[in-house]
């Protein structure tokens, strides 16, 4: 893929990014309060109700864990690819979390689950930018020169 102005490279990766931090935020309670109609969760324990709905097959403790692993994924991905570090194993890793995520949906919600948020555009978007050559104004360019 051609990058020659480096622009929308920059502009998926923030966006990834910011898809990525903005949901970890919603969890631990930073866009607003249960309920309030400005977020999905607003609290680790709605989280991991809905962690336990997309995952049944899991006591409340594993779903814990499972819903922290995903949470440190997530965040991880999304500085990294905000900052511009390891671009590529960051947004393979987004492609995979979010496919992963995607497949879950279907399986406990449903075949349109995944299609009422943009699951499948974020994993197409992050397998593109995986493919991106160059990474202008990113931490990853600078230590190749």
């Amino acid at each position: 893929m051609k990058n020659t102005n480096g622009i929308p490279q920059l502009f998926l990766r923030f966006a990834l990014g910011l898809g990525f931090i903005l949901p970890v935020m919603d969890r631990i309670g930073w866009m607003g309060k249960p309920g309030s109609g400005t977020v999905a969760w607003g609290d680790w324990s709605h989280f991991i109700d809905y962690t336990n709905t997309l995952m049944p097959f899991l006591n409340r403790s594993l779903a814990n864990v499972m819903g922290l692993t995903a949470t440190i994924a997530e965040a991880i991905i999304g500085i990294c690819l905000i900052l511009g570090f390891q671009i590529k194993l960051a947004s393979l890793a987004g492609a995979l979390i979010t496919f992963t995520f995607a497949l879950f949906m279907i399986a406990s919600l449903g075949i349109g689950a995944p299609f009422q948020y943009p699951v499948f555009v974020f994993t197409g978007a992050a397998l593109v930018l995986s493919q991106v050559e160059t990474y202008k104004w990113s931490i990853d360019s600078s230590i190749k020169k």
